[in-house]
């Protein structure tokens, strides 16, 4: 069984002993039940709240701020939700990590991408997340004269999952709208203050006393590979190749490629040093390329080893350039003795409607460019960088091998602006088949840590600079836990763990004193902090009950509504409110749900 079948099944034997104990009255009077969740009153703090709730006209204007804010993100919450609902029906997202639904729950070693060693500094943002809502609305009923009947905390089985302040209906019934409403939307400002408080000292002192590590950071060994063969794994950092220091991931290509022969000695951070055997990896292969193995056909498959091409043995990225260079066709042997041959080219699906179709190209079958304008094309960078050479409206001459038949074609560039067109969907690597000497994947550190300083967008100047990066920020760490879904990275970003740690180091800024694991967990306890309250705040203002956006929306529902000639108010507010809260829940489950239900 899986951890999400545990999780219920655990869930569901305390249950049963919670309804045991309460059927027989031994709970305290203070523990009430609500479905599978368990509630905690308690009437202290009151007159705590009574404090803090003295300055009442600072707080009312804090409360009219906050309720613009929290309308303005109700609507956008509504409209975001269902736009994505109805793109769910048109167009199902094939089945992934990111549509199961238990990665819905935030909860730590069932989403798969919040990960266990993480779990203190999410429940630590999911407390403070809790307190400042709740504490919210208690303040606002105190300084809008809601009494308040109880106050407290719920939870499902052991983990707190919110917090209440139990408003007495009659009392707050007996309030204005305008007093209701501020009441309701002070947990969501809240929220979204801490928010902003946690991001600035992240973006701002906390990463700025961040530096990445020097060398080349190994985010994992390609399985089969040359890497893992010698024992490389995730977390080692790479500082040096035969003796040459490797300062950064962008080095580490430029120091194997300056190695001759097949033996590399890498120097580890810890100082360990190892000699690895490259070997050429199949680490990626299209299955409409002309070497890829099918039902009807041997031929190559992602985790073969090629050890030659036309007979001469090849064990890294250059040789295996060498080989190719001056021939249209070759043959690959693997290390189980398999051969295949095949063209020599960039491999391409050509687009209907554009010029190369309009030219004669075929949109179906195997297409291998092999040369344009008699200039010789091995892979598909080589064919990017030839167009870049032509302007739109030239005429070139196409060499393809199509479905295994050399032909020629004229075509007449599209494009605009410059850029030239030939109207293909390019396949990265050699005809369909990318290959890999050496076998690490390495980790974005730098990408990384720009995302949490507010790389993440362009930074104009003045007044907008600061904004925008702040806004580019917040955005970063909202994708980093999930950016293998959302980014074109490999690994996801939960914050600085024990296995990226060491691609991290504390650098002369403010708070380098702290050193690197005591900046490490500030930095994850603002993180999750912030990310925590975000997304409760956003939450919080879906346009559906008990959420606090719901009644924000009843409330400014019945506002319209009263100022209608009409003698069905009550009737017409509760239609839309009703209608609102149906279509949110709809769009909700088609969201958790609809990949399944409708990718099939």
């Amino acid at each position: 069984m899986n951890t999400l079948v545990w999780v219920l099944l655990g869930i569901a034997i305390y249950w049963l002993g919670v309804l045991v104990l309460d059927s027989q009255g031994l709970l305290p009077s203070y523990v009430g039940t609500q479905g599978p969740i368990l509630t905690l009153h308690t009437q202290r703090g009151k007159d705590f709240l009574d404090w803090i709730a003295s300055p009442k006209r600072l707080w009312k204007a804090w409360g009219n701020f906050g309720l613009g804010i929290a309308l303005v993100v109700m609507l956008g919450s509504f409209l975001l939700l269902v736009v994505q609902a109805v793109a769910v029906v048109q167009n199902p997202p094939p089945e992934s990590a990111a549509t199961q639904p238990q990665n819905v729950l935030v909860i730590p070693g069932v989403n798969q991408f919040l990960p266990l060693s993480v779990a203190p500094e999410i429940l630590f943002g999911l407390l403070v997340g809790l307190v400042v809502h709740e504490g919210g609305h208690g303040i606002m009923c105190r300084v809008e004269d809601i009494e308040i009947r109880s106050m407290g905390l719920a939870l499902l089985a052991v983990l707190p999952i919110g917090a209440f302040v139990e408003p007495d209906e009659d009392s707050r019934r007996n309030a204005d709208r305008g007093s209701q409403s501020r009441m309701f939307a002070a947990g969501v400002t809240n929220n979204f203050a801490v928010t902003i408080a946690a991001f600035l000292l992240l973006f701002g002192p906390v990463v700025g006393s961040i530096a990445v590590a020097p060398g080349a950071a190994i985010g994992g060994a390609l399985p089969g590979s040359a890497a893992d063969e010698a024992g490389l794994s995730a977390g080692d950092r790479i500082v040096a190749v035969n003796g040459n220091r490797v300062e950064s991931n962008e080095d580490l290509a430029t120091s194997l490629s300056q190695v001759e022969g097949r033996s590399v000695e890498v120097t580890l951070a810890s100082g360990e040093t190892t000699t690895i055997e490259r070997s050429l990896l199949v680490n990626g292969i299209y299955t409409n390329s002309p070497f890829a193995a099918s039902d009807e056909e041997d031929g190559i498959q992602k985790g073969d080893t090629i050890v030659a091409v036309n007979g001469t043995t090849v064990h890294t990225e250059a040789e295996f350039d060498r080989a190719v260079a001056d021939r249209r066709t070759a043959t690959f042997e693997t290390q189980s003795g398999e051969t295949v041959t095949g063209p020599i080219g960039a491999l391409v699906s050509v687009r209907p409607d554009r010029p190369a179709a309009n030219d004669g190209m075929p949109t179906e079958g195997t297409v291998v460019i092999t040369a344009i304008d008699g200039e010789r094309i091995r892979n598909a960078s080589e064919l990017s960088a030839t167009l870049d050479r032509y302007a739109p409206q030239d005429t070139v001459t196409i060499d393809a091998v199509v479905n295994g038949t050399a032909e020629s074609y004229e075509v007449t560039l599209g494009g605009e602006n410059g850029d030239a067109m030939l109207g293909i969907f390019l396949t990265q690597g050699t005809s369909g088949v990318s290959v890999n000497g050496f076998g690490v994947q390495l980790y974005p550190a730098e990408e990384y840590l720009g995302l949490l300083g507010g790389d993440l967008g362009t930074v104009v100047g003045g007044i907008g600079g600061p904004i925008l990066s702040f806004l580019s920020g917040v955005f970063g760490v909202l994708v980093l836990p999930f950016a293998s879904v959302s980014l074109p990275y490999a690994y996801n970003f939960a914050g600085f763990v024990a296995w990226n740690g060491g691609f991290y180091t504390a650098a002369g800024g403010p708070l380098s004193f702290l050193g690197d694991w005591g900046l490490f967990v500030l930095a994850n306890v603002l993180f999750w902090t912030g990310w925590v309250n975000l997304n409760l705040g956003f939450f919080n203002c879906i346009p559906a009950f008990p959420l606090d956006g719901g009644h924000m929306l009843r409330m400014s529902t019945e506002a319209v509504v009263s100022r209608l000639p009409t003698d069905q108010r009550r009737q017409l507010a509760t239609m839309v409110t009703t209608t609102i809260g149906l279509v949110m829940l709809v769009s909700l489950l088609l969201m958790v749900f609809g990949p399944q239900l409708l990718s099939g």
